[in-house]
């Protein structure tokens, strides 16, 4: 008689798999949110000091010269990732202003769906 053993852990394996598969997909399928701050840049995050100026033009600055937007919530900083022209010209006229941003976050990046001015 062949032992069922295999096959249980087959089928264990597969349920595993499956279950890993389902809370991915379901936290990459999440609702947006909102996350209201003040519009920086990655490379200087909180504090502007790496070009002179106030914090909208450092934050201008230092997009120019490749440096990806980013924004400020409370102590922590979320890099802004977004192709898209409409999103970035509201980021550049809200530079060193509050905003709102809404997308997705995954660890420190946000992947804007939209940005509005904050309150």
């Amino acid at each position: 008689m062949r032992s069922g053993l295999p096959r249980l852990a087959l089928s264990l394996a597969i349920l595993v798999i499956g279950a890993g598969l389902t809370v991915s997909s379901a936290s990459a399928g999440g609702k947006a949110q909102t996350f209201t701050g003040q519009v920086s840049d990655a490379a200087c995050g909180a504090k502007h000091t790496m070009m002179p100026g106030d914090d909208a033009g450092c934050t201008r600055a230092c997009v120019r010269h490749g440096s990806k937007y980013a924004l400020v919530v409370g102590d922590k900083v979320y890099i802004l990732d977004t192709t898209d022209k409409a999103a970035l010209e509201e980021l550049d006229k809200l530079a060193g202003q509050r905003a709102k941003v809404t997308g997705h976050a995954e660890g420190d990046t946000i992947s804007v769906s939209s940005v509005a001015p904050g309150e």
